[in-house]
């Protein structure tokens, strides 16, 4: 591979760290939710865009939310649990349950999100990927086989055809 290979490979997944952090999610998902054992779990995030206008000045502002999300195929049941970077707490589990939400559907643009409408008064949109590197925003964890396997469970479990 010779050294200009290592320089332009770019970043590698720390997977002593990605193990420590997939520990941990287990451990605050088990905390709140109940029989949490049953769920596979991936980290996702939501974000929450919000412009403004300030005469000459146009922008916005972007809010990420950390999540873990665990789904269960025998329940065919989702359960988001909101989440900081670092692991060090977590909030209330929401349920998203196939037979009670109005419809679903895979984002193509901007980003690839799932997306949940429970009702005609909200929704969720989940992202996902293999692996993030910023720790700053998003919990660092290598989940390439489990997140392939949430999309597959999503797109034949909740998304109607």
């Amino acid at each position: 591979m010779g050294i200009f290979g290592k320089l332009f490979k770019g970043p590698e997944v720390d997977m002593e760290k990605s193990r420590a952090n997939a520990e941990k999610m287990r451990v605050l998902f088990d905390q709140v939710v109940e029989n949490g054992d049953r769920y596979r779990l991936i980290f996702g995030y939501t974000e929450d865009v919000s412009r403004f206008n300030y005469g000459l000045v146009h922008g916005s502002k972007t809010k990420i939310g950390d999540l873990i999300v665990g789904w269960n195929e025998e329940d065919q049941t989702i359960v988001v649990v909101p989440t900081v970077p670092d692991l060090s707490g977590c909030g209330d589990p929401t349920y998203y349950r196939r037979d009670q939400i109005l419809k679903a559907y895979r984002n193509k643009y901007p980003t690839e999100a799932f997306i949940i409408y429970p009702d005609k008064s909200g929704y969720i949109g989940i992202n996902a990927y293999d692996w993030l590197d910023d720790e700053s925003l998003y919990v660092y964890v290598s989940q390439e086989e489990e997140l392939a396997a949430f999309t597959d469970f999503f797109m034949k479990r909740f998304v109607k055809k």
